[in-house]
């Protein structure tokens, strides 16, 4: 299997879902992924290390070669990312939105009937309403030209809009994928995870958005903050043999959030009132 991203839930889901097969693991920060990789070592996983900047094209290229070097990849989940307090906008548009789509289009080219590949999203793409033509553009656009797009223009995007922009676009791109892959026999499917206890998490508890994460928690229908291990848990099931007839859709694993706030409200504070 790949993975990339040595965070959290990337770590959560090689643990659930290597066991018996070599883990590729990808990052950008090398330190972070030798501790990773150690860490998994340590649980009896066999690991193989490739720091990758998904933002950029001969990283993935050189990724995907390594993974198809070692056999036939049958699953790969792509959790790295960036968030608002991580990156300005245009680091989190290369990496959020160019780094997914350059993932799907080189896996794309080697995957082999009965492949999966699971796109880390986030609710925030599910609370962004864009017009139908931008996200039109979003899903189609070749991912050459996909950081010209109007709609991606760093200058008129602050962090917020940009994440949620992005995780957007994770879930068209994923879509618009379904039928190519499912010409090789192969699915592709989106998670779209609520606020998780990661070290992204974390960073943006600390920021000024912090608040408003604090009052979706309470507002949400479970009222907990979810795991790594809620998500890979997810992953689990999307990527396994009984979810076989699921591709080009987003799972929203978020404990309610998004079905909170399309009920209850638009606003947070109605939904904190209410709850």
């Amino acid at each position: 299997m790949v993975v990339t991203g040595a965070g959290g839930i990337g770590l959560a889901v090689a643990r659930r879902l290597g066991a018996g097969r070599p883990i590729v693991l990808a990052d950008r920060d090398v330190a972070h992924l030798r501790h990773g990789a150690a860490l998994l070592r340590h649980d009896g996983h066999v690991v193989h290390e490739v720091p990758t900047d998904v933002a950029e094209p001969a990283a993935v290229a050189h990724l995907a070669a390594t993974a198809q070097q070692l056999g036939v990849p049958r699953v790969i989940v792509h959790t790295a990312g960036v968030s608002p307090v991580q990156a300005p906008p245009a680091r989190l548009v290369a990496v959020d939105v160019v780094g997914t789509a350059l993932m799907i289009d080189a896996f794309a080219d080697i995957v082999e009937p009965g492949a999966v590949m699971v796109c880390i999203a986030s609710i925030a793409g599910a609370l962004t309403p864009l017009p139908a033509h931008d996200e039109n553009l979003l899903a189609t656009t070749p991912t050459k030209d996909l950081a010209r797009l109007t709609i991606l223009d760093p200058k008129h995007l602050d962090g917020s809009r940009a994440y949620g922009v992005a995780k957007r676009a994770n879930q068209l791109r994923v879509q618009a994928a379904a039928v190519p892959w499912g010409r090789k026999g192969a699915r592709i499917v989106s998670v779209s995870p609520g606020i998780v206890a990661t070290p992204m998490a974390t960073a943006e508890f600390e920021s000024p958005s912090g608040s408003v994460m604090r009052q979706m928690i309470e507002a949400s229908a479970l009222q907990r903050i979810g795991t790594p291990e809620d998500i890979a848990a997810v992953v689990d099931f999307v990527a396994g043999p009984n979810a076989a007839f699921l591709t080009g859709i987003d799972v929203i694993a978020d404990g309610g959030t998004v079905a909170a706030m399309r009920t209850v409200g638009a606003s947070l504070e109605d939904l904190v009132s209410v709850g």
